[in-house]
């Protein structure tokens, strides 16, 4: 789910302050910590083939951030694409690949034992 900004519904805008507010971005029941993450991405990654051994190949991790700067697209199980760029929140579900468009910086919270183990498979797919 990507969300601009713009499309944020202000909820409170007062002298100096301008809160917006999304409800029903996603669903964090039952998954325990949370980790925060700082991703800083170069144009042309792709992570396709380091989800490979991976549950159909993809992250199954969920993932709520916020992009920086650059554009990434995300596509799930069923081939579908989105795209996030600069300003935008987002909510990948689990069940993706991402693919970095234009150089990014990008937050995310993710649950830190499914992200964990995503991670971990990733550092060992690296060592080929």
């Amino acid at each position: 789910m990507r969300v601009a900004r713009e499309a944020v519904d202000i909820k409170m805008q007062i002298p100096g302050a301008v809160v917006r507010q999304k409800k029903d971005f996603g669903d964090a029941t039952g998954l325990g910590k949370i980790s925060g993450e700082y991703f800083s991405l170069s144009a042309g990654v792709d992570t396709a083939p380091l989800f490979q051994g991976l549950e159909g190949n993809l992250c199954q991790s969920p993932h709520w951030g916020y992009v920086l700067e650059g554009r990434l697209t995300t596509t799930d199980a069923e081939g579908r694409e989105e795209t996030v760029t600069a300003r935008d929140l987002f909510y990948w579900p689990p069940g993706h690949n991402v693919r970095v468009e234009a150089d990014a910086e990008i937050i995310m919270f993710s649950p830190q034992h499914e992200h964990g183990q995503v991670i971990d498979h990733m550092i060992e797919m690296t060592k080929g």
